[in-house]
């Protein structure tokens, strides 16, 4: 049995263990694909939903059919590696998403790590979402420093697609840490996609993320927080396992 707890928009349901947190996440997902095949999916990396994502594909090996109008918007990306770079958000999503469920490429939307003029990628992007978007699914992780995407704490917020000086806790991930990649910059899609998108759904696993996830639910709404202006969104589901939530509610199981 997961517990469960909600706060303004927030609904946190705890899982047993990340394993039963993806399993959730993952049923999520298939039942909002089935209810809107040709969905905009936008999808994080990082090794918080690769349990998810795993699952997915099986669904995708067992009956591929509710799959092939799923539309994926890649959530972020590290500038300046080549875009081939085993580091890069697109080289994960390739191997762990976008092969596994065969998005065409004509449904698969995303930044390039390496473009020629950055601020013209954001601008690119930007059009891409006025085209594309909104944002039916919004799958992120949480960041030690409470970002979401690479949108970092500061002092305002960007609303669009944006080129983000990375902090150092986004530089000591482990998708960089792992390969030894040291990216300049980073692209994401700013606050205000992230809040339009019809639905969120965020996952936090593991003992390190404790402190930020109590933090989610009981600081008050700062652009030094990204992750509060959740609060202001009507429909997050937070899926976390119990070392990350054991901080906020002692039921999980």
């Amino acid at each position: 049995m997961n517990a469960q707890k909600k706060c303004a928009g927030l609904q946190l349901v705890v899982a047993e263990n990340h394993e039963a947190m993806s399993r959730l996440a993952a049923n999520l997902i298939s039942q909002e694909i089935m209810r809107d095949p040709g969905l905009l999916f936008c999808a994080a990396t990082g090794s918080t939903p690769t349990g998810t994502y795993q699952r997915l594909a099986a669904e995708y090996a067992k009956d591929p059919a509710p799959f092939k109008q799923v539309r994926v918007l890649k959530l972020d990306e590290w500038g300046g590696l080549d875009m081939n770079h085993p580091a890069t958000c697109e080289a994960y999503l390739q191997k762990h998403l976008l092969a596994p469920l065969a998005i065409a490429r004509e449904r698969y939307f995303g930044c390039t790590s390496r473009p020629a003029d950055p601020e013209a990628e954001c601008r690119t992007m930007d059009r891409v979402m006025e085209i594309e978007g909104p944002i039916d699914l919004c799958l992120l992780g949480l960041g030690l420093n409470g970002h979401l995407g690479l949108n970092e704490p500061e002092d305002y917020v960007s609303p669009g697609w944006h080129v983000s000086e990375l902090s150092r806790e986004s530089l000591d991930h482990a998708m960089l840490r792992d390969t030894g990649a040291i990216p300049r910059f980073g692209i994401t899609l700013g606050m205000s996609g992230l809040l339009q998108s019809k639905q969120i759904l965020l996952l936090v696993s593991g003992s390190q993320k404790k402190g930020v996830l109590k933090r989610l639910f009981e600081e008050n709404i700062t652009t030094h927080f990204p992750a509060s202006f959740l609060r202001l969104h009507p429909r997050v589901t937070v899926l976390s396992d119990a070392d990350a939530a054991d901080s906020l509610t002692e039921t999980a199981s």
